[in-house]
């Protein structure tokens, strides 16, 4: 089991914790998604053997955000 906390910009409503939120945890191995929307991350936990980090990434990144 994994835990990361990504720095994500360009979240700045409900919608887009929605957004990110509803994708991220879609993922196969994610267990827990919460963003932080005032601090600007997205905390998950996930089961590195289904999911990779790079997927997760990559996911956010197409939702729109760009993960620092």
């Amino acid at each position: 089991m994994g835990n990361v906390t990504l720095n994500v910009k360009g979240m700045s409503c409900g919608h887009c914790v929605k957004s990110v939120e509803g994708s991220v945890g879609a993922l196969d191995g994610v267990d827990q998604v919460k963003v932080n929307l005032d601090a600007g991350q997205v905390d998950i936990a996930f089961n590195s053997e289904k999911v990779t980090l790079e997927k997760i990434k990559e996911t956010i990144d197409d939702q729109g955000y760009d993960v620092e």
